[in-house]
């Protein structure tokens, strides 16, 4: 992409969690994937991309990092992160382009391109009856839902997802 900044990265290791720093400009993106959980490391991969695009911090047309470099710094095999960005394009959230790298996508100028209400209702419905069935309660689980949404960065026309 012209203008663009060459990418630098640093790594920070601890017994069981590998970061990623991508910096681009003044923005700094952690990817973090723990090799001691259940979820795979994949998805821990596309969650850490998801955040960053929530957040503001991954914006429209920024480069992620190379598949064999990201799957390097990490100590994770490149399929892994290849697999993780396949998962994104097919959500929307990021575009391939080959040999020229993945990118962010644009926001589809249709709110509701993005996840329907319905699916919406389907994952907070999950995750209430998990909560539930641990012993939580509604209005915990409420409470807890409110403070994350309140959370969110508001929502700006060129990136609202």
């Amino acid at each position: 992409m012209a203008g663009t900044i060459p990418l630098w990265h640093a790594l920070c290791y601890s017994s069981d969690r590998t970061q990623f720093l991508h910096a681009r400009k003044a923005t700094t993106t952690v990817i973090t994937v723990d090799k001691l959980s259940e979820t795979p490391l994949y998805l821990q991969l596309r969650d850490s991309v998801i955040a960053g695009i929530a957040s503001g911090e991954l914006r429209p047309g920024d480069a992620l990092p190379s598949v064999r470099s990201l799957a390097e710094d990490l100590g994770i095999n490149l399929h892994t992160v290849n697999k993780a960005y396949a998962t994104l394009r097919d959500e929307g959230y990021v575009i391939m382009l080959g040999r020229r790298g993945a990118y962010v996508a644009d926001a589809p100028a249709d709110p509701a391109a993005g996840m329907g209400a319905a699916d919406l209702e389907a994952v907070l419905e999950k995750l209430a009856v998990e909560f539930k069935a641990s012993g939580g309660t509604r209005e915990a689980f409420v409470e807890a839902a409110g403070r994350v949404a309140a959370s969110l960065p508001e929502e700006e026309a060129d990136h609202a997802r």
